[in-house]
């Protein structure tokens, strides 16, 4: 293979692993205040996706406005799920939580065919359909959104944590949920938060990669899983492990793609869980360990 052609797919590799990285920060966030994996996750992107299309391409609002009103309203959505769904349920066994959300992930997908139509919806490129050329490899203007804001996002999430009053109580429900409510802290509100970040973080992933995957109704259950790989391979509870594991995971799928024997390139889906699979028989912690007590 052409040191261009291996460019080119750990450009594309990265690109996506943004995308997955977003998504596991998001079950990370979840995961530390609940101790539930949210497998309503996938949906979160989906409606970022398709409620950016309906305000940027049918409502023609600008671009930052569409991007955050995209946000803000699954953000919303994120907030019902857990007031209407999780929180009665606090208590109740983790599986019975697990299975809820993916109750919940089944509720917004039809919905979201109900509303959008199962055709797939075309968003236009942010900068147009122009590319840069790296050492051979095409690098569409998208990708550079997908990267810039996707480093914007986890950089923000990374301040919120260490330097706003909400986000260090966030991190003491998660570290020790009695002592932050002796301390005064309403744990209640602090899980309402994470889901709102949660899905926020989920929504921008999906706005900005639509216009390179399209925005469709059923794609929730494949980013979904890809970007619970990511959170495993990078260590389960630890923020920085999720986006460097959504990395990871985005890099070895593309790269085995890309080297794969012809015949064998339909099997791309396959790759990350196979990736899963190697990282917990090999190091079952993750690559950065599992630090549930340090939050994201």
């Amino acid at each position: 293979m052409a040191g261009s052609e291996l460019l080119q797919f750990v450009v594309t590799g990265i690109t996506v692993g943004s995308v997955y990285g977003l998504v596991a920060l998001g079950f990370t966030i979840i995961y530390n205040a609940t101790g539930v994996i949210n497998f309503a996750q996938g949906e979160f992107v989906v409606l970022g996706g398709l409620c950016f299309y309906t305000l940027y391409e049918a409502a023609h609002l600008p671009l930052l406005l569409a991007l955050l009103g995209a946000v803000l309203i699954v953000a919303v959505v994120g907030l019902l799920m857990e007031r209407l769904a999780i929180r009665p349920l606090l208590g109740a066994p983790v599986v019975t939580l697990i299975m809820v959300t993916i109750g919940v992930s089944v509720i917004l997908r039809g919905l979201a065919k109900l509303i959008w139509g199962s055709e797939s919806l075309s968003v236009h490129p942010f900068s147009g359909n122009k590319s840069l050329f790296l050492g051979g490899a095409a690098l569409q203007l998208q990708y550079l959104w997908v990267l810039g804001l996707t480093a914007l996002a986890v950089l923000a999430v990374r301040l919120f944590f260490d330097h706003t009053l909400v986000g260090k109580a966030m991190q003491a429900c998660a570290i020790n949920p009695e002592a932050a409510r002796l301390a005064g802290i309403s744990v209640e509100r602090m899980v309402q938060a994470s889901f709102a970040l949660s899905a926020g973080l989920s929504a921008l992933a999906g706005a900005v990669i639509s216009p390179v995957t399209f925005a469709t109704y059923d794609a929730g259950i494949v980013l979904g899983l890809k970007g619970f790989c990511g959170a495993i391979v990078g260590g389960l509870g630890n923020g920085l492990g999720a986006v460097v594991g959504g990395l990871a995971v985005g890099v070895l799928q593309s790269l085995g793609v890309g080297l794969a024997p012809q015949g064998y390139t339909g099997f791309e889906d396959a790759f990350a869980f196979i990736i899963l699979l190697l990282v917990l028989f090999l190091r079952p912690s993750g690559l950065l360990g599992r630090r549930r007590a340090e939050g994201v």
